[in-house]
């Protein structure tokens, strides 16, 4: 993976996480998403 992809990949790992701890515990839920796994469901949507 050269240099660019990683930080688009990064760039897309931050934005996933950031809206997805905006949502309250209950848009989580509705998810399916506990806030615990918010880290591996953004690693995921890579």
């Amino acid at each position: 993976m050269n240099l660019i992809q990683s930080y688009k990949n990064w760039r897309r790992y931050n934005q996933t996480v950031r809206a997805l701890n905006r949502l309250n515990s209950r848009e989580l839920k509705d998810l399916g998403i506990n806030r615990a796994d918010i880290p591996s469901v953004a690693r995921a949507a890579l």
